[in-house]
């Protein structure tokens, strides 16, 4: 395990390598971690360019993974996270402290610990209210993708009529979603979102997600992400734990814990477990997800 303090893009940074993949965390700004990806190669993260390097009290994308606070809403979830932030390392990574957000009193947590072994990380996120008062919230998890490849998201398992009457899960639309766009390719099993540079409208989905995983393909690489589906817990956005937004310059993985009453100096905690591969094939289908993804869930 290799770990050094670099200098990233204008900004101090902290990189954990473990020979395999590579991530660097930024320390003027955060809890973000800016890329992730196989050393020496791409970023599987998306980077804005225009705006690597700079701080101030305006919010800026940046691209990378951040940690946000769910249901979305101005200007709550857009609290500018352009401060310095505190580093706590560890043998096999890092944990990023941000300080608590002047405008809704929650203070974020990023802490990461890569396989020593493996193209694999374990990422914790934490969310911890400093008010006075309860906030109901969920922790929410956005990795910005690099453009060019597909987003995945898993259906439950397929049943019968009329063995299987009731309901499996939901899926959740915004008012700009169209679903006859040719991004969707909308499977018995699978729906994919695809990336394209040349599409002027974004589009999001939603859905409830007990198989607990999403994926992105791009580059024959597969950056995939599970979490844990709770059955019995209230998500937010009409119970979403998983959702893809899209636009012309990227595509947001997303993953969201349950609504969480949090009192005053409690904590809630949402966990991601980071995979990548290589030599998997663009899939196009369920068939290919089946034949090309699937097999990789099960590491």
């Amino acid at each position: 395990m290799h770990i050094e303090q670099i200098n990233y893009q204008r900004w101090n940074g902290y990189r954990a390598s473990n020979e395999i993949v590579d991530v660097i965390a930024t320390l003027d700004v955060g809890p973000r971690i800016i890329r992730f990806g196989f050393v020496g190669e791409a970023n599987e993260f998306k980077e804005y360019a225009d705006t690597l390097g700079k701080i101030g009290d305006e919010w800026r994308i940046y691209g990378g993974h951040r940690l946000w606070h769910a249901p979305e809403a101005l200007p709550r979830s857009y609290a500018p996270d352009n401060a310095p932030i505190r580093l706590e390392t560890f043998a096999d990574g890092f944990k990023l402290i941000q300080p608590i957000e002047r405008t809704t009193g929650i203070a974020k947590e990023i802490e990461l610990h890569l396989t020593p072994n493996a193209a694999q990380a374990r990422v914790i996120h934490r969310l911890t209210n400093h008010n006075l008062w309860a906030v109901e919230l969920a922790p929410w998890a956005l990795s910005v993708m690099a453009p060019g490849g597909k987003g995945i998201i898993p259906l439950p398992w397929r049943g019968s009529h009329p063995a299987d009457l009731q309901p499996a899960n939901r899926l959740v639309l915004w008012q700009y979603t169209d679903m006859s766009d040719s991004r969707w390719t909308w499977g018995n099993q699978y729906i994919l979102l695809r990336q394209d540079a040349t599409a002027s409208r974004p589009q999001k989905l939603g859905a409830s997600v007990p198989n607990g995983w999403c994926a992105y393909a791009r580059a024959d690489h597969l950056f995939l992400k599970r979490v844990a589906f709770q059955p019995e817990s209230l998500y937010p956005d009409l119970g979403c734990s998983v959702e893809m937004f899209t636009n012309t310059d990227m595509l947001e993985l997303e993953t969201l814990g349950p609504l969480t009453r949090l009192e005053p100096g409690m904590t809630t905690e949402h966990i991601e477990e980071w995979y990548l591969f290589r030599d998997v094939p663009m899939p196009m289908t369920d068939s290919d997800i089946n034949q090309f993804v699937l097999p990789k869930i099960k590491v």
